[in-house]
């Protein structure tokens, strides 16, 4: 089920002006916020915009939800939710910034390293440079590895706000990546898969960028 972007064409002309993004950093100024944390071509909410196409997933019963660790891990296997939730847990409190050129700042999360999640298969094989994260109904997003467990670990992210993820926001798992272009933190998540090479996932197949740097506004394919 994709999640955002939400549409494949580009943002409503009426937030492509410099006099919008202008006011709004001086804004920030005025509240005593560092605009630098706004990335080109953003402005800041505090709203929490829902972005798909599709239905919302419901979970009645997480009994026999899995999370599928494929590919280049050392042991393949499935998590169901109870394992996932027992494991360590910290949280984070990061700014998120959505193609669609809205950002949030600090907004708190709390889940399992992607590291970790990994190490419950053995842990990446060395062949291993790639992720294709996968969403409900399809939708996937690719992410290299070394973001997901670098030196900007990512998590899988059971609560934000101090409370389960509401369910148009990923419940009950979504993948955080906060340092790119929210569609990568894919909500409804049901999988991981480690790859040798990149492999392009549902909007980077529609023209968004194979990467996605807010701060280098890597939107599209020809940024």
């Amino acid at each position: 089920m994709p999640a955002e972007p939400g549409t494949a064409g580009r943002p409503a002309a009426f937030l492509t002006g410099m006099g919008f993004f202008d006011r709004n950093r001086k804004a920030l100024a005025k509240r005593g916020i560092d605009p630098a944390r706004l990335p080109p071509g953003q402005y800041l909410t505090e709203r929490f915009p829902v972005l798909q196409t599709g239905g919302v997933p419901r979970y009645d019963d997480l009994a026999a939800w899995r999370l599928e660790l494929s590919g280049l891990v050392r042991q393949p296997r499935a998590l169901s939710f109870a394992e996932l939730a027992a494991m360590a847990q910290e949280e984070v409190t990061v700014d998120i910034h959505c193609v669609t050129k809205w950002s949030r700042f600090d907004t708190v999360w709390r889940g399992v390293r992607v590291v970790d999640v990994l190490a419950a298969a053995g842990g990446a094989r060395p062949e291993a440079r790639h992720v294709l994260a996968h969403g409900e109904g399809g939708y996937s997003a690719n992410v290299p590895l070394d973001d997901l467990v670098g030196a900007r670990p990512a998590l899988l992210a059971l609560q934000h706000g101090g409370a389960p993820l509401a369910p148009e926001h990923g419940f009950p798992v979504r993948l955080l990546v906060p340092h790119l272009y929210f569609w990568k933190s894919v909500k409804w998540l049901r999988g991981l898969e480690l790859l040798p090479a990149d492999k392009p996932g549902y909007w980077e197949r529609a023209g968004y960028h194979n990467y996605g740097d807010p701060f280098r506004e890597q939107r599209y394919w020809e940024d």
